[in-house]
């Protein structure tokens, strides 16, 4: 499996962005997409999940503003970012979960999402 994010960038805050994660490979096999987030510092957080059923998990301190979707046409997840703050900012990277044999997990490259105050 091979993942590539893309859609950060410079947004104020109360702005918008689209995060994109296009999934190649052996894609069948993916359990769950999640985002996730690094902080300066290395602090790293869970941002939201989407399971191959269409089931949604999210981080307290972005629910209600974020929201995760996919598009299976496109082989691609996304996270949609509203009401954004400085506190938002982070390199923001996908990941994806497989399951049964030979269950592993994979990264693609971190985008780089900055709010400015």
């Amino acid at each position: 499996v091979q993942l590539q994010a893309s859609g950060g960038g410079l947004a104020q805050a109360g702005g918008s962005l689209r995060l994109s994660c296009a999934a190649t490979g052996s894609i069948s096999s993916i359990s769950v997409i999640n985002w996730l987030r690094e902080f300066p510092g290395n602090e790293r957080e869970l941002v939201a999940s989407i399971t191959n059923g269409g089931a949604t998990n999210y981080a307290a301190s972005v629910l209600g503003r974020f929201a995760i979707s996919r598009d299976n046409a496109q082989n691609t997840v996304f996270l949609q970012m509203n009401s954004l703050k400085p506190e938002d900012t982070a390199v923001y990277y996908c990941n994806a979960k497989t399951s049964g044999v030979g269950a592993n997990s994979y990264w693609g490259s971190g985008t780089l999402v900055t709010v400015s105050s």
